[in-house]
């Protein structure tokens, strides 16, 4: 057995230390611990943000690392217009299986509020578009959405990155 000794200090009042290993009580490398970390927040992800309206769809797609976000497409998808009924069930529909399809193949969905969303971006639930696609300009510089529509679906992008782990939660607790 090895004694630890202090600088001017004899040794006499010291504890014996043995002389195996001392394991550590975190690992050095590797994924923290926890399943949800290891798995969801200790990588890259793509995150797909979709603003749908009746005339436009916005669409935004940035990438979450952490806290660091990156701005990588964004664009509008013109809709048809809604002239009667029929027109609106069909949208509907589509809404639908935009939700479906993903759902099916594993990847997790979430909706949010619009409040929820200009919270998330500007700090406060009431906002004018103008404050969004300011705020954009702070959190993805390389951002330059053509549409309010795109700015939109950027900002759910945006909210589901900051929120992502609750949602999470929700989804495994449901």
């Amino acid at each position: 057995m090895d004694r630890q000794v202090k600088p001017g200090d004899d040794g006499k009042d010291v504890l014996p230390v043995p002389a195996t290993k001392i394991q550590p009580l975190m690992p050095l490398c590797g994924p923290p611990p926890g399943r949800y970390h290891g798995i969801i927040m200790a990588r890259v992800i793509r995150i797909l943000g979709i603003d749908p309206g009746l005339r436009r769809t916005g669409w935004g797609v940035i990438e979450a690392d952490g806290n660091r976000l990156i701005y990588v497409a964004c664009g509008v998808e013109a809709t048809f217009v809604n002239k009667d009924a029929a027109a609106t069930l069909k949208l509907g529909q589509a809404r639908g299986i935009a939700l479906v399809v993903p759902a099916k193949a594993g990847v997790m969905i979430a909706e949010y509020a619009p409040n929820l969303v200009k919270k998330a971006i500007v700090g406060a639930g009431h906002c004018d578009k103008a404050q969004i696609r300011m705020m954009l300009g702070v959190l993805l510089p390389k951002a330059n959405p053509g549409s309010h529509d795109a700015a939109d679906a950027l900002a759910v992008a945006i909210t589901h990155a900051h929120y992502r782990q609750s949602a999470a939660l929700r989804a495994v607790a449901r």
